[in-house]
């Protein structure tokens, strides 16, 4: 028996939780990973998972020989990339993800600078407007706005950004700039895809959190119509700072209800390789450190 191949096929079945999720993700038949498992549970003399017929999952045995042969395929992969030089010289297809308008304003720039300084490197960008997970969508490297909830990844901070509410001058001419969140009640609300509800916009006050009620008379499902529709003139609508950073410093876009915003939110470099990171991974994320923490659109 390959025990080294073992191993992965027990990590992949532990990671999937089912055998034939495994077998797709292996390239296998769902036969040829039941049969490595139980070969390698007899070869250790200890059942490694528990199985029903809807669950597949490790036992406490086969939890810790899980961590285990995580670092062994970890250690003898880098060994051998070590030897071919991928882990010295950038090379490879490196998978980017971000939220799309991050993506687009400020990731794109960044891909173009280093495909430029680095010719043995192609790029994938996928630009999403939701958390991917790095391992099941055979991502590198992800940007990420928020707190972070997975534990498993490295992440490195470059800053942080606000939601803010804004409008246009011409809108707020008109009808006046709100005082107080209670106040929007009064507006025409344009709603984008935010993490607020449709009907409630949370604040934070030095008084505490306050809950605004709204009713939204335009819904986007794309952050981009949003701000043209605000820009337009239609009405108010809140927007992470970094995708009206240029039209609030060019003035096309007022930010109002400062005293109200709720606290920043980190902005993360995150992904998953080990101690020692591909050079592809480590030379991304050193450029990327090094010019978001310039960027104006992020605060530091």
């Amino acid at each position: 028996m390959d025990k080294l191949e073992a191993m992965r096929v027990l990590i992949e079945v532990a990671d999937c939780k089912s055998f034939v999720a495994a077998s797709r993700r292996l390239r296998v038949s769902a036969p040829a990973v039941t049969r490595s498992i139980a070969q390698l549970e007899d070869s250790l003399g200890v059942r490694l998972f528990n199985r029903t017929t809807r669950h597949v999952r490790l036992t406490d045995s086969g939890a810790r020989f899980y961590e285990d042969a995580k670092r062994i395929l970890e250690d003898v992969e880098q060994s051998m990339a070590a030897v071919t030089g991928s882990y010295t010289k950038p090379k490879g297809v490196l998978s980017i993800t971000a939220p799309v308008l991050f993506g687009q304003l400020h990731i794109t720039p960044l891909v173009t600078e280093y495909l430029q300084q680095n010719p043995s490197v192609s790029v994938k960008a996928a630009f999403y407007d939701r958390v991917s997970n790095l391992l099941d969508e055979g991502l590198d490297i992800a940007i990420r706005i928020g707190h972070l909830k997975d534990s498993s990844v490295y992440a490195i901070p470059v800053g942080s950004v606000h939601q803010v509410i804004c409008a246009s001058p011409e809108y707020l001419e008109k009808h006046g700039p709100p005082s107080h969140p209670s106040e929007l009640a009064n507006h025409e609300i344009i709603q984008a895809p935010t993490v607020d509800s449709l009907n409630s916009w949370q604040f934070e006050s030095l008084t505490g959190k306050v809950s605004a009620k709204v009713t939204p008379r335009l819904h986007c499902s794309q952050n981009g119509t949003a701000i043209a529709a605000v820009k337009q003139g239609f009405g108010i609508t809140r927007l992470m700072s970094y995708q009206v950073g240029e039209e609030l410093k060019n003035g096309s876009l007022i930010r109002i209800l400062r005293d109200y915003e709720t606290k920043p939110l980190p902005v993360s470099i995150v992904h998953l390789e080990g101690r020692q990171a591909h050079a592809k991974i480590r030379s991304f994320i050193d450029l990327a450190v090094s010019r978001l923490k310039l960027n104006p659109d992020i605060e530091h």
